[in-house]
């Protein structure tokens, strides 16, 4: 998502997409392990 978000701004320039980018960094930088959380959980569904 974020390089997708970074790859939008590069070709715009628009100043809302680049504020998304910044949120979603600095989201991704508190919580690093949801990432890997979020791809177990999709191994493994709990029924």
């Amino acid at each position: 998502m974020l390089d997708f978000t970074w790859k939008v701004f590069s070709q715009t320039g628009n100043v809302d997409t680049y504020l998304l980018f910044k949120e979603i960094e600095v989201e991704r930088q508190e919580r690093p392990e949801s990432t890997d959380a979020e791809l177990a959980d999709a191994d493994f569904p709990i029924f």
